[in-house]
């Protein structure tokens, strides 16, 4: 057995001189993508139309993948352009699907690179890569007697995952959801036979008719809304207007939130970013993210959460001064330093140089 064994790996070592530089691992990749538990990724086998602008993806992870909690997202990587760019989505399926699939739904934003491409052009057997599920916006144990959800745009996406994953554990459940029309509601047809059958009460409100949804007008359609453990999700101006609302009424601890974007200044600095690895240099105004610059530039870079918390996209300030975006601090680096920076959240300050 042992002459056997060897045998097959001098042959493997043989058809590895033969390809290189492309190992028979990688042909291997591309005949069974999903094979690389190492590398992991998912096949699209479906693509289902929500709303005008919005589609749920079915998708089939590859080896590698880890069952999700209800409420957790996942990164996904899309090639656009010749440029792999990642962001993050909430898994919108339970996560003891029988046949092992998830589901995400994207909505199109505008200048969304990533959003568009799949809403415009994802296809059945498109190949995605993937990162593990993370998060903690989670449905705590024990269910809680009372829940709400506040929800706005996509903000539903999480708020679904955990409404099909724990619904029947769950006795009193409130969704209050804004979009800007009765069309525009993602999962609205789902959400509203959930309400016909009194498994929930749905409050929607259509900004174009009612205006940008408010704390005092869940209040008023939620009389003891501080009374129930309270779930949100969406634009950062409602979700800082309600933190301050329960904060204000006691309540702070019942109210569990998520954003899609951290809270970001704007204005101020900067300057000429040089990436140096790629060569690139961009101009800045110093308004948005080191990230967001890169990728416009086709600058390939390491990213996750997007939000500041992941550091995933961490890459050394060479020169230079950089802004943190949330809070206006800076950060400086003399020739010769090598100083972490999140390229997610800090913008140029004047001329600066990445390693990257």
């Amino acid at each position: 057995m042992a002459v056997i064994r060897n045998l097959r790996t001098g042959a493997w070592r043989v058809v590895e001189l033969i390809t290189t530089p492309v190992v028979p691992a990688d042909y291997l990749d591309v005949i069974a993508p999903l094979r690389n538990a190492s590398v992991l990724r998912a096949k699209i086998d479906a693509v289902h139309a929500e709303t005008a602008n919005s589609v749920t993806l079915v998708l089939r992870p590859g080896r590698g993948w880890v069952r999700h909690e209800p409420g957790q997202y996942v990164r996904v990587g899309v090639d656009v352009n010749g440029v792999r760019l990642w962001r993050s989505y909430s898994i919108t399926s339970p996560p003891w699907r029988s046949d092992g699939r998830i589901t995400i739904t994207v909505n199109a934003v505008p200048d969304g690179a990533v959003s568009t491409e799949l809403v415009r052009n994802a296809k059945r057997g498109m190949i995605l890569h993937l990162d593990p599920p993370t998060g903690e916006f989670l449905l705590h144990a024990p269910r809680p007697p009372k829940a709400l959800f506040v929800t706005a745009g996509s903000g539903i996406t999480p708020v679904m995952g955990m409404l099909r994953s724990a619904l029947h554990e769950l006795a009193d459940v409130v969704v209050v959801h804004s979009a800007r029309t009765q069309e525009a509601v993602v999962f609205g047809s789902e959400l509203r036979v959930l309400a016909a059958e009194g498994r929930i009460r749905l409050i929607e409100r259509h900004t174009r008719a009612d205006g940008r949804l408010k704390p005092a007008d869940v209040a008023e359609l939620v009389p003891d809304l501080l009374e129930r453990e309270t779930w949100a999700c969406g634009p950062n101006e409602m979700l800082d207007d309600l933190e301050a609302h329960w904060a204000d009424g006691g309540a702070a601890e019942r109210l569990r939130t998520e954003r899609f974007r951290p809270t970001l200044l704007t204005g101020g600095g900067g300057g000429t970013v040089t990436f140096t690895e790629s060569g690139t240099v961009v101009e800045t105004d110093g308004s948005e993210p080191l990230l967001d610059s890169g990728e416009a530039a086709g600058v390939l870079m390491p990213s996750g959460c997007r939000m500041g918390i992941c550091f995933s996209c961490v890459l050394p300030l060479r020169e230079g001064a950089v802004r943190d975006l949330r809070d206006g601090r800076l950060t400086i680096a003399e020739p010769g330093d090598r100083i972490l920076v999140q390229t997610c959240i800090s913008a140029a300050a004047g001329p600066c140089t990445i390693e990257g």
